[in-house]
């Protein structure tokens, strides 16, 4: 049947496709028409004059061709070409045709030529109660327990009737009995389905079984039926199941309690009596092991503990399906719903999850620069899961809340400064708002990065050096050393002098320094003599991008050396040696002065403190030589036995480390009173003229010295208002009107001042230890103001 249908589709179709084909290509005219047959009609039955109902000449249908143009092998309805009659051809069954639908309609087209018309034909097939419902067993056994409450449904069988519409099945009937109605409900797919209810209880010892009958009858007229024998077999059991206390309990457990905490007792009875009433409880077969793994349950008492951890993040509801069952045969159950509701406590730290985009951030970053992606979570709930992020103190950074619930950005609030604070060791603090609150604490480290911004720095802005005289060429006399707060390549200082400024005493081209250590050498030796200070600055630069660089000014004061021979001032002959002669009378008085030798030290302090003694002298009774001014003076009065001619050879010495010495040799002739005085005039006219021409000499030296010496009081005191008396040196020069000059030089070291001093030391002074023997120690003014310092 389907293959017949199959093809008479294909038929159909490749039919209307041909009418199309030539509708395209002809003017046509269609109309449409409905007939209505019923089904298991006798083949030859008219359906209708399809002629007369168009409008069609009867006449005219042969030569036109008149005919039905989308049948089929089993076409169902024919037409007659002389007068148009459509009647049917075949049988037909309408449950075959239509498959039970509840519209049954087949659609026909008619062609008719010249001119080619196309008219549709409907014909729709009518039921007929042709068919009678029937089950699918003849026989349906049903076993009922005889403790089967009254109103209880058990389902039969449901009647099928092939017939649609109103011949299809309409109602059930049930056999009379005592014990059970019918019910009837409409399925989801529109029959109707019968249910057995008992009305009555059963009771197997008064009888065991029920025969019943149901007869289902469908609508058509005459009605026809069908017949379902129904045999229930009652059976003999425990007729009274256990019964719950409360079908559903709903009990709230704490979350983390205790081993074997009691939750409840699950509480049924059962009205039978001997094994058939008593009750014993088991886990419903459905039950997950889980809670079987949390719960522990009392077979005979129905108690529950707690066996396993009870964890509200884990599951915060729990439902227990618990079997309460007799001990009859069989036994009866019940199932007994406990629902056990988790209160949930603070029993979870937040989570701190840190996403860093980078732990190193630049020391001159914005304020806002974003370091870290922060989130934290709480798997409690409530308040409990209700988390606060805060920072620790005194850190330059702060949490921005992002548009999503707990997430935040760690970003900069401050100005950064690497120099300061290299590292900064933040920790993030969650807390919930439970009671109590839990928290949690996260480290992270963020590094600060570098970058040039700070200068190389020295100590002081000038440095002092003390430097002896007759230094070595090509020595290192002294260091400078900065230091730059940055790191790497922007601490990374380089030296070099300052040359060509412009300055006095420019000295910078006699020395050198090395780039990277920073030590200074002397290209030359110094003279104190000719140079007693100078100054020059060193600049230091970084290696950073751009550089920076400070500079520093050293100030040289050079110290003396006894390097210098004492100079014979007097007495001094025509060619320039250090001899004279001298002619005293003979009754000259003891400590008649005879002459005085006086001297002259370029070096100062004890190099230029000058000593006189006698090397050689014909008579050590006669004369005597003062040891500091240099006065020859007689010791006793001359006798006639004393000889005419004396010779006396005078050593001057300085008091340096080494001393260093000259001689002069003074002739002493005793002449007798007369010659002694004509000669002394003229002597003392020669001596009056040598000591004008001395005196001349010293007042230009004295006035030049003076000079000079108001000159560098003048630059140090404007030295000293420009910078601290800490590092602050004098130099004075003063001469003794002995024969002698004296020197003597001030400076200031630490908390301690020194005088390098020629022949006379200032009362209360100190001579302090060390190589130079002829530099004393002066007691501060500003600790001993009653105290000074002579020279």
């Amino acid at each position: 049947m389907e293959s017949r249908r199959q093809s008479r589709r294909w038929e159909y179709w490749w039919t209307a496709l041909c009418l199309s084909l030539v509708l395209c290509v002809n003017h046509h005219v269609s109309a449409q028409i409905r007939y209505s047959v019923p089904e298991e009609v006798k083949e030859g039955y008219v359906v209708g004059n399809i002629a007369k109902d168009l409008g069609l000449d009867a006449s005219t249908l042969v030569d036109r061709r008149f005919r039905i143009v989308s049948g089929s092998n089993d076409a169902f309805f024919q037409v007659t070409q002389h007068n148009g009659m459509l009647y049917v051809d075949k049988h037909i069954d309408r449950e075959n045709v239509c498959e039970g639908n509840s519209a049954c309609l087949i659609n026909l087209k008619t062609v008719i030529e010249n001119p080619f018309e196309v008219h549709y034909v409907e014909i729709e097939i009518t039921d007929v109660n042709d068919h009678s419902p029937s089950f699918q067993d003849n026989d349906f056994n049903l076993e009922v327990w005889e403790n089967a409450v009254t109103g209880t449904r058990f389902e039969l069988q449901t009647a099928r009737d092939l017939d649609a519409g109103v011949n299809s099945v309409r109602l059930y009937q049930l056999s009379k009995n005592a014990h059970f109605d019918l019910e009837i409900k409409d399925s989801v797919y529109g029959d109707k389905t019968p249910f057995l209810v008992l009305q009555k209880p059963l009771d197997r010892e008064t009888t065991k079984m029920h025969r019943l009958q149901l007869t289902a009858i469908d609508g058509g007229n005459p009605p026809k039926s069908g017949v379902l024998n129904i045999t229930v077999r009652v059976l003999d059991v425990n007729d009274n199941r256990p019964i719950c206390k409360s079908d559903t309990l709903t009990i709230t457990l704490r979350e983390n309690a205790l081993i074997d905490t009691a939750l409840t007792v699950i509480n049924a009875s059962d009205a039978d009596s001997g094994l058939n009433g008593e009750v014993e409880y088991t886990y419903g077969r459905n039950m997950k092991s889980k809670i079987r793994e949390i719960f522990q349950l009392d077979r005979t008492s129905g108690e529950i503990l707690v066996k396993g951890l009870i964890d509200f993040e884990e599951n915060d509801i729990y439902s227990l399906m618990i079997r309460a069952s007799d001990k009859g045969i069989p036994p009866l159950y019940t199932d007994c719903q406990l629902i056990v509701k988790v209160e949930d406590v603070n029993d979870n730290k937040p989570e701190i999850q840190v996403t860093s985009l980078s732990n190193v951030v630049s020391e001159d970053a914005k304020i806002g620069t974003v370091i870290s992606l922060i989130s934290v979570s709480d798997k409690d709930s409530g308040i409990n899961g209700k988390v606060v992020c805060s920072l620790s103190d005194n850190v330059p950074f702060e949490l921005k809340q992002s548009v999503q619930d707990y997430m935040f950005s760690l970003v900069t609030k401050e100005r950064l400064d690497r120099e300061r604070v290299s590292e900064f060791d933040i920790e993030i603090i969650a807390t919930d708002l439970g009671n109590p609150p839990l928290s949690v604490f996260k480290s992270m480290r963020v590094q600060v990065s570098d970058v040039n911004d700070n200068m190389p720095d020295f100590l002081t802005n000038s440095l002092e050096l003390y430097l002896p005289e007759n230094n070595a060429p090509g020595a290192s006399i002294f260091f400078v050393n900065a230091f730059d707060k940055d790191i790497n390549e922007n601490a990374a200082i380089t030296y070099h002098i300052i040359r060509g400024g412009g300055m006095q005493n420019d000295m910078a081209s006699a020395l050198n320094i090395n780039s990277e250590t920073g030590v200074i050498y002397a290209l030359k030796s110094f003279d104190f003599e000719s140079l007693k200070k100078f100054q020059f600055n060193v600049l230091a630069t970084d290696s950073g991008s751009p550089s920076l660089s400070s500079n520093v000014t050293v100030n040289v004061y050079i110290l003396d050396q006894n390097d210098n021979v004492p100079v014979i001032l007097h007495p001094v002959s025509a060619n320039g040696s250090a001899e004279g002669v001298e002619e005293i009378p003979r009754n000259v008085n003891a400590g008649h002065l005879v002459t005085k030798v006086r001297a002259y030290d370029a070096d100062i302090g004890y190099n230029g403190w000058l000593l006189f003694s006698l090397q050689e002298v014909s008579d050590h009774s006669l004369f005597s030589l003062d040891r500091y001014t240099g006065q020859i003076r007689t010791l006793r009065s001359l006798t006639e036995t004393d000889e005419a001619q004396h010779k006396l050879v005078v050593l001057v010495k300085d008091n340096g480390n080494v001393s260093l010495s000259a001689t002069a040799t003074v002739i002493v002739k005793v002449v007798e009173p007369k010659e002694a005085f004509a000669a002394s005039e003229v002597e003392n006219a020669v001596k009056v003229e040598e000591e004008n021409n001395v005196t001349f000499y010293l007042i230009i030296t004295l006035g030049s010295v003076s000079v000079l010496f108001i000159i560098s009081i003048i630059v140090l005191i404007v030295m000293q208002c420009s910078k601290s008396t800490d590092y602050s040196s004098k130099y004075l020069q003063d001469m003794n009107y002995d024969g002698t000059l004296c020197h003597s030089i001030q400076y200031r070291s630490g908390d301690k001042r020194y005088m390098l001093v020629g022949p006379r030391m200032s009362i209360g002074s100190t001579l302090a230890p060390g190589s130079n023997r002829n530099t004393l120690v002066i007691p501060d003014r500003r600790r001993r103001d009653s105290e000074e310092v002579r020279n």
